[in-house]
Parts: C-alpha cells; sequence; structure tokens
C-alpha cells in the first residue's frame, strides 16, 4: 500500500472531450486507494469513497454502493491518512470553508485529500446523466444535469485539492463530492452551509496518472480551446 500517492485514470481534458467510456474496473482502482472520487462508465453519475467504502451516486440523486466490476472514465483515489485535522465549531458557507483549507493545507502546490465529516444546514449538488453514444462534449452534458437540495443533514464531503499547474490533468482548485449519512444520496458539491464538523487532510507526495490505451483515446484530439472556461462550466463555476 503506497501512502501520500495520488492515483488518477485518465484525464480531466479526456473527460471533456467526450471521452466517456470505462477503462479502469472499480475493483482496480480499489489497489490504489480507499478514498476519492470520480465517475462512471457513458458518465453515469458520480463516484465518492471513503473508509474503503465506494458509493454510486445516481443522475436521480440517489446513491449505492458501487460493484467492483463496475468500470470509470476518470477517477481519483488515494490512501487516507490523516496528517492535518480541525475542528469547525461555526457556521461556514464553501467559500468561507475554502479558505480555512487554504490555512491548513502544507502548500498549494501539493495535491491534497480532504475529508469533511459534519452537519449541513444545506449542501446544494448536481450529477451528470447517463449518456449514449455518440457522446456530446462534457460542456453540453452539464446543460442538463440534474441537480438536488439536501437540508439539515448529516453527511460526508470527499475530495481534492488539485494545484494550478495541474489544471486539464484534473480540476484545479477545490473539487469535492458529498453523501448524506443515511448513504442513499448526494453528488458533485456546487455549494453548501456547513454548521459545524471535523476537517482532515491527507497531503500526497507522489502522484501517479494511468492514461487510457483504447483506440478511442489514441486517436482523440485533445487540445481545448477554451479549456479554463470549460472546466468552469463543468464544474458548475459559470
Amino acid at each position: 500500500m503506497d501512502n501520500h500517492v495520488i492515483y488518477q485514470a485518465s484525464t480531466m481534458i479526456a473527460l471533456l472531450s467526450g471521452l466517456y467510456d470505462g477503462t479502469v474496473t472499480f475493483g482496480e482502482l480499489q489497489k490504489h486507494g480507499d478514498f476519492g472520487i470520480g465517475t462512471f462508465h457513458e458518465l453515469d453519475g458520480e463516484m465518492i469513497a471513503f473508509d474503503d467504502q465506494f458509493f454510486h451516486l445516481y443522475p436521480d440523486g440517489t446513491a449505492k454502493k458501487v460493484s467492483l466490476d463496475e468500470t470509470t472514465p476518470f477517477s481519483t483515489v488515494t490512501f487516507f491518512e490523516k496528517q492535518q485535522t480541525s475542528r469547525l465549531n461555526k457556521a461556514v458557507t464553501r467559500p468561507e470553508l475554502e479558505k480555512v483549507l487554504d490555512g491548513l493545507v502544507e502548500s498549494p502546490n501539493l495535491f491534497h485529500a480532504i475529508r469533511i465529516d459534519g452537519h449541513f444546514r444545506e449542501v446544494n449538488t448536481r450529477t451528470v446523466p447517463h449518456q449514449a453514444k455518440p457522446y456530446p462534449p462534457f460542456v453540453e452534458v452539464t446543460k442538463s444535469q440534474p441537480s438536488f437540495h439536501f437540508a439539515d443533514v448529516d453527511g460526508v464531503i470527499a475530495g481534492f485539492w488539485t494545484p494550478a499547474f495541474a489544471q486539464g490533468i484534473g480540476v484545479a482548485g477545490y473539487h469535492l463530492h458529498f453523501i448524506n449519512e443515511a448513504r442513499n444520496g448526494g453528488g458533485h458539491v456546487l455549494d453548501f452551509v456547513l454548521e459545524g464538523g471535523d476537517i482532515s487532510i491527507c497531503s500526497g507526495r507522489d502522484f501517479q496518472l494511468a492514461l487510457p490505451h483504447d483506440d478511442m483515446y489514441l486517436k482523440q484530439d485533445l487540445s481545448v480551446a477554451n479549456l479554463e472556461g470549460d472546466i468552469m462550466i463543468a464544474e458548475g463555476s459559470y
């Protein structure tokens, strides 16, 4: 088991370019981490993992445990080992929490896995919907993605800080997913109000990128004209 190694299957640029076929099974992915986020074959929802449990967050807002023979076109995982912890005893919005995290992480030039266990006044999420070939570009998919609102709920947020220099390989900044305490709903985090909770951070010392080798990937034009803008749209920042 390699602690402090961030393992990623494929790249955000590949996802933006419409490469939604799963290339890595979750059985294989689990060998590289017990914590992480990602998506599924044909873009069928979101993934969140922690405590060695992988959950499939479906486009209808429900959630179930992942079957290890399911596949992913894009996921990031690590073996989570707490290095920094902090207790929050006041309500904070997402921007306010990100400022707290900025002060906790060792350096913005490293990858960091971030976990938040707490009570949320509200959480707003979205979940990418299932796609069929010919796949549309990711920015088109986001125009019809369902969104969900959770209120007065306990839950877990898991995700990563990715350095600015890795934009396109991943999503620079904070990329977060949420699941409720009942483990039956969640999604990609848009915003939230955290009433209070515990923050845990695990910093990555190495980054391992596993690139696909199928014909679709090898022949795809991965030049994205408006990379920054497309990622902001994909992440719900607009």
